[in-house]
């Protein structure tokens, strides 16, 4: 069995146990032995009388052992002044004592005695193995991030130089923009005498705000490599240690490796960490992070100077940055690096597919049409899920269908086949899949399908497809409406076609009911309460989002918004409702087709949808490959009848018992499609 590698034993922590455990033992067992200290003349008296057994001279202290206990104590010691006197005294009577055998032993040279340099050696020799394992303890503790005991204050910087790879603009794609504003930085690095001549002062900062993976890092890295400048990178949360004073020493020695290096970039990642709003209350002006926060200020603009020397930030959170962080004198210049457009997210995806091997039929074009809100991590993030899967499916290149299922792959998810999905909760999906899709057909502003599945990806059961024709800024009110009549088809589809409703369209109405609040409260697009704002999303950075929210209007209008956003999903409802029964047979016959091949295109939807839901000759199936497809019309025709009959027994049963709900959740022409399609049932 291999063992499972894991983390190397500290041999030094040991050691310095058992050197302790060794001094403790040893200082423990030289004070158990209990001696009687005696006067000279009493061992003179014990000699002459006769009463020693045996004894030892050692280091100027006699150790005598008696004969019969010398009152209560068998050992007996006395230190020595001068051991030649004792020498002249009892040399004789010792000598003539050992003759006749009175002393069986004794051990006595009075020539070498131990220093007492030498006596306190040991001791020193402990003292300095601890304070050595004491330091390369906290050295190590302290020491992972590059620093020690002695460097809690020097900044964890990264040099760009020490990359294999010089970043430049030509590998950022997508924010032209934002590299022409970068530029004047570029210049002013090369030839700074240029811009000090007319008298012009290049900003000192530059923050770069935007959403999670568009390319802000790598923006900073290439205005480095082009001005061909050393580049110190560090985190905001490198900052921030557990010893006060700490982050403000790291920010001095962040600027003084800087000056050194000059000229210089300092990029300071997620620099939200420590450039909070200050005046939280939670510390005061002893907190550590204001102090680390004051001590960048200082650094910035302050009575130092910093020529040559330029400071550039990345965050997604600017609205919580403290604004004397952002006046001009600091960060002069703030650059917004927005999700990239269809032509921005082509060019990524040219950069992206560098050294890999494409197949002809890969339309990057295509690709970043179907993409959008896609940022550049995520853009990088699809190539290699595509070239993961042509290796994992033993393919020299990758082709279209890779690209194809690595976009859902990082949408929803893998698919997991292999779950098991009960025949009931299949029907269900493909129904509420259906209904989203069919409904979607039948609108003029929403976007054309893609691809419907009812094979589970990631937590959901099944998914429709979108994909935009175009890039959108804004969003109408009918675009807007539209989007909730869509997000409704999966349940009303459940309702009308099998008779229930189901947990799967959870997600869908919470997203109808965000759109239609914002319609109303954000966005002002309620006749009744005109253009007012009644957004309550706004919360103290200090308090947090559950206690911060207050509300800005009265429980009046509360209830006002209530009735408005309920009108909105009535509206919604009887409009797919609408759509749903006019096109029902489509509708059934897209739900059997998901649920005997599992996909269906937006190609074969399409014309399903412009053929009443038949596929023309040649073309049925073609996202399954198998033999059974052979004599699918006829299975797909006795289904279809079969559902369709279903569908309208339960409306007749309804009708019969005089229910009053459909008359409600229908709209009066599906009355007209039940007669135009069996005959029966004319309408009132």
């Amino acid at each position: 069995m291999n063992k499972k590698p894991g983390r190397k034993p500290d041999i030094g922590f040991y050691i310095f146990i058992a050197i302790i455990l060794l001094a403790t033992i040893y200082l423990l067992s030289s004070q158990n032995k209990s001696y009687s200290e005696i006067e000279y003349s009493e061992v003179c008296r014990l000699f002459e009388q006769e009463q020693v057994d045996y004894f030892v001279l050692e280091n100027n202290t006699l150790y005598l052992t008696l004969k019969s206990p010398y009152n209560g104590v068998t050992t007996v010691t006395h230190k020595l002044a001068d051991i030649g006197i004792f020498y002249n005294d009892m040399g004789d009577l010792i000598t003539q004592q050992r003759k006749s055998g009175v002393l069986k032993n004794y051990n006595y040279d009075p020539g070498w005695s131990t220093p007492w340099w030498l006596q306190i050696l040991p001791y020193v020799i402990v003292m300095a193995v601890f304070f050595v394992l004491w330091y390369y303890m906290m050295n190590k503790v302290s020491g992972a991030g590059g620093g020690g005991v002695m460097r809690f204050g020097k900044a964890r910087t990264r040099l760009g130089s020490d990359e294999h790879k010089k970043v430049t603009f030509a590998d950022v794609a997508g924010e032209d923009e934002e590299k022409e504003d970068l530029e004047e930085i570029v210049d002013f690095l090369r030839d700074p005498k240029k811009y000090i001549a007319l008298g012009a002062r290049i900003p000192k900062g530059v923050l770069l705000v935007g959403p999670p993976g568009t390319g802000k890092t790598l923006l900073a890295k290439a205005v480095a490599g082009e001005a061909n400048v050393q580049f110190l990178s560090i985190s905001g949360s490198d900052f921030v240690e557990l010893y006060v004073g700490v982050g403000a020493a790291r920010v001095r020695d962040l600027f003084d490796q800087a000056k050194k290096l000059a000229p210089a970039i300092i990029f300071i990642d997620e620099i939200d960490a420590v450039g909070r709003q200050r005046g939280s209350g939670l510390g005061g002006g002893h907190d550590e992070r204001e102090q680390t926060l004051n001590q960048l200020l200082v650094e910035m603009d302050g009575f130092t100077s910093n020529e040559g020397v330029i400071v550039m930030a990345a965050t997604n959170r600017a609205d919580i940055l403290d604004s004397a962080l952002l006046r001009p004198g600091r960060f002069d210049r703030q650059i917004y690096v927005g999700l990239p457009d269809i032509k921005g997210r082509e060019e990524i995806l040219k950069i992206h597919s560098r050294g890999k091997a494409l197949a002809e039929d890969v339309d990057l074009k295509s690709i970043a049409k179907g993409t959008a809100g896609f940022t550049g991590a995520d853009l990088e993030n699809l190539m290699n899920e595509a070239a993961l899967l042509a290796a994992r499916r033993n393919k020299p290149y990758i082709s279209m269908v890779e690209v194809e299922d690595a976009t859902m792959k990082v949408i929803a998810g893998p698919e997991k086949k292999s779950r098991v999905v009960t025949e009931k909760d299949k029907k269900l999906t493909a129904y509420h899949e259906a209904g989203h899709a069919v409904v979607a057909h039948w609108l003029e502003h929403v976007d054309p399908v893609h691809e419907i599945t009812i094979i589970p990806h990631g937590q959901a059961g099944g998914m429709t497809v979108f994909r935009p024709t175009e890039d959108k800024s804004f969003r109408a009110r009918s675009e807007m409406f539209e989007q909730i009549v869509m997000a409704l088809g999966g349940r009303m589809s459940e309702k009308l076609f099998l008779d229930d409703i189901s947990t799967g369209a959870s997600g869908d109405i919470q997203q109808a009911s965000d759109i239609a609040r914002k319609m109303i409260t954000v966005y002002g697009m309620s006749d009744r309460l005109g253009p007012i704002s009644f957004d309550s999303s706004e919360h103290s950075i200090f308090i947090g989002r559950d206690f911060g929210q207050t509300k800005s209007y009265s429980e009046e209008t509360a209830s006002i918004i209530d009735e408005e956003v309920k009108h909105i999903f009535d509206d919604a409802a009887k409009k797919c409702t609408e759509i749903l029964t006019e096109h029902r047979d489509i509708l059934v016959a897209t739900a059997e087709y998901l649920l005997k091949n599992e996909k269906m295109s937006g190609e074969d939807f399409a014309k399903f949808c412009d053929n009443g839901g038949v596929l023309p000759p040649h073309e049925e199936g073609t996202d399954k490959k198998s033999e059974k497809d052979a004599k699918s019309d006829a299975v797909m025709d006795e289904i279809r009848a079969k559902a369709l009959e279903d569908a309208r027994a339960r409306e007749r049963q309804e009708k019969d018992a005089g229910s009053s709900e459909p008359s409600t959740e229908e709209p009066q022409d599906a009355g007209k499609e039940d007669s135009r399609d069996s005959g029966e049932d004319e309408e009132k």
